[in-house]
């Protein structure tokens, strides 16, 4: 899957296509909501690599976040919120998402996404996860570094919810 960076809405953002998959498809015709988390966390994980230790080698990422983590920290959902603002009706064609860093703090940022749908381009669904690096033999917190930091700061932009 090829991670593009385009402008939108004036700001940096990384372009993604996702798959739809025709299980997702709920009764009603529309990808149902547990599925769209899925989609989101694809996208995570193509944006910025899938976290050390797991997996095959694949393609390098472009933004390295997750990827270049040392093996005993781990990259961890601590909240989600998402809204839905139009079906996304299954098609065989990939979901078009966006994907920015919205907040940056001293041990979490905010991953910040537009899911659309592929043919009309109407936005969807928006929605925020924030991440924090847990160090696990220590049971800790690990706090962002400046080069981690350095990696997310391109990609800055509004938060799609207010606080």
């Amino acid at each position: 899957m090829a991670v593009q960076q385009e402008k939108y809405d004036g700001v940096q953002r990384l372009a993604l296509q996702v798959p739809m998959r025709w299980g997702d498809m709920d009764a009603y015709g529309h990808i149902n909501n547990v599925e769209v988390l899925r989609i989101l966390e694809e996208a995570r994980v193509y944006a910025f690599g899938p976290p050390a230790g797991t997996g095959l080698p694949g393609i390098a990422a472009a933004h390295p976040i997750f990827s270049e983590l040392d093996a005993d920290v781990q990259a961890l959902v601590v909240e989600h919120r998402d809204r839905y603002l139009a079906a996304l009706n299954y098609r065989n064609v990939a979901a078009e998402v966006k994907v920015w860093i919205s907040a940056v703090k001293g041990a979490s940022f905010t991953v910040a996404y537009a899911i659309f749908d592929p043919v009309t381009a109407e936005k969807c669904v928006i929605a925020e996860t924030v991440l924090a690096f847990f160090h696990e033999p220590s049971g800790t917190l690990v706090r962002l570094s400046p080069q981690k930091k350095a990696l997310l700061e391109p990609l800055r932009g509004p938060a799609n919810f207010r606080a």
